[in-house]
């Protein structure tokens, strides 16, 4: 999100040569309305100056409906701005000009600490996805998912504090050809709330209700 259509060009370039799928914003109206449609998205990269509503007064607002990771930009580098910015709930702060290489570093270790990648595993709580075997561990206990369960969990373990939505659930796991509906993700993530059980994990799959579903992963 950023104004200055040159800075999010070269931040959307490389973040989508980083393998990243990218929405831009312009102004912070636009943003917040992107927030509050898509709950989706692993992190935010959010400038301050921008036309209308500032980079502060959307984090402010955002804040009070979602947990994604924000990173800020911004031009302002006082000691009191970068202290504003993480007390209304930035995860992180970099000022302009920046290094494309640092800000996709900053980005990485934010993506990391939603799903924390473990060379071919996922994880997050007490619960550990290995990707190459399709097991899914919870201390001593595991278990063997289906590829469409192994598929469903991987989307939540990637981004356990975002919300899916249902039919972003379908597209990726079924396909958009797919005849797939909402009934067919609630029967996998039942099946994968019985696993859950099974392994006794602290770890539990929410649902928000018609929007889609959450990992609920309890504080260490």
């Amino acid at each position: 999100v950023d104004g200055d259509t040159g800075v999010r060009a070269r931040i959307a370039k490389h973040a989508r040569m980083e393998g990243y799928d990218v929405t831009e914003a312009g102004d912070g109206e636009t943003a917040l309305s992107l927030s509050r449609q898509q709950n989706a998205f692993d992190l935010m990269v959010l400038a301050v100056n921008l036309p209308g509503m500032d980079g502060f007064t959307v984090l402010k607002a955002v804040r009070t409906f979602s947990a994604i990771p924000v990173l800020i930009l911004s031009s302002k580098n006082t000691a009191e701005d970068r202290i504003h910015g993480l007390e209304l709930g930035a995860d992180d702060y970099m000022t302009k000009p920046f290094d494309i290489g640092e800000l996709l570093a900053r980005v990485r270790a934010l993506t990391r600490r939603q799903g924390e990648v473990i060379g071919e595993q996922l994880a997050a709580g007490d619960l550990v996805l290995d990707t190459p075997t399709r097991s899914l561990r919870c201390g001593e206990k595991s278990v063997r998912l289906g590829f469409k369960e192994f598929d469903v969990l991987r989307l939540l373990l990637a981004a356990p504090r975002a919300v899916i939505p249902k039919e972003d659930i379908i597209s990726k796991v079924w396909g958009l050809e797919s005849e797939a509906e909402d009934n067919n993700v609630e029967v996998y993530i039942s099946f994968l709330r019985k696993k859950l059980a099974y392994l006794g994990s602290r770890v539990s799959i929410g649902t928000v209700r018609k929007v889609g579903y959450h990992l609920e992963v309890p504080a260490v």
